[in-house]
């Protein structure tokens, strides 16, 4: 046999043996990277901060996708309780995002019991609502999903409002670029708004001062410095508050429960 065909043969059967060897090295990654488009680690859970923070392996946890209640907020003791039922002194799975760490230096994750995505069911019981601030990933459908699952069963934080004015005002624009929005009321009545509340995903509130829409008129709240006027409302304390990358409104009544919301 010549030379040169003795070498080709000699190089396909090296690489057929490597192959063999490291087969099962290289399926277990395939599967695994498959399975986990972003690293992950298994850890206990350890405590239970609040219904979006937990604390595993000494290490605390903000979990990804979900915005619960605040401390003094309706269900923020039932949102915490929820997640400490199923998670605490277990071993659960930490799946990290795109980013690992928030501006506190907690770990961002999403948390896997038993293969079930905790984050998703603590949305759907209406303990929190859906929450991505650095944009949207491969898992923002099932969050979203999620949440309409939630308003179709009328859960918690999902629960619509019965004020008789939820079906008058209207969400006309809601505008990331100038940070304003504007509410329309449709009904031939006066609407009481004192004390309403428009929310984004996050943390960002506005509360209305005491405040009458007339019927068949309209109010402006925008983010910027500036007095309260007849036709328009200033969000103040804030910079922004409507993000580029995506964002949610949700306008809530007096007793905290819903009224509408838009997400874009």
């Amino acid at each position: 046999m010549p030379e040169k065909k003795r070498l080709i043969f000699l190089l396909i059967f090296l690489v057929f043996l490597l192959f063999v060897v490291n087969y099962n090295i290289i399926n277990s990654f395939l599967i695994r990277s498959f399975e986990s488009p972003f690293p992950y680690e298994f850890g206990i859970v350890e405590r239970v901060i609040d219904g979006d923070t937990l604390v595993v392996n000494g290490e605390s946890i903000r979990l990804l996708g979900i915005n619960c209640p605040e401390r003094g907020e309706k269900y923020y003791p039932e949102a915490k309780f929820f997640l400490e039922s199923f998670v605490l002194n277990k071993t659960v799975k930490i799946q990290f995002g795109k980013e690992k760490y928030d501006k506190y230096k907690r770990i961002l994750a999403y948390v896997f019991l038993d293969g079930k995505n905790m984050n998703l069911q603590i949305v759907k019981e209406g303990f929190a609502n859906f929450y991505f601030p650095s944009g949207k990933d491969i898992y923002y459908s099932d969050f979203k999903n999620a949440w309409i699952e939630c308003l179709k069963n009328q859960k918690n934080i999902c629960k619509p409002s019965t004020d008789k004015c939820a079906e008058c005002i209207e969400l006309k624009e809601l505008n990331y670029k100038t940070q304003n929005v504007l509410f329309y009321n449709s009904c031939p009545f006066e609407c009481d708004l004192t004390d309403w509340k428009i929310k984004d995903e996050g943390r960002k509130n506005f509360v209305f001062p005491e405040f009458v829409l007339k019927p068949n008129n309209s109010i402006s709240i925008k983010v910027a410095n500036g007095t309260n006027t007849k036709e328009i409302l200033f969000w103040t304390d804030q910079t922004y508050v409507w993000t580029e990358k995506g964002d949610s409104l949700f306008l809530r009544d007096k007793e905290n429960n819903l009224v509408l919301w838009e997400n874009y």
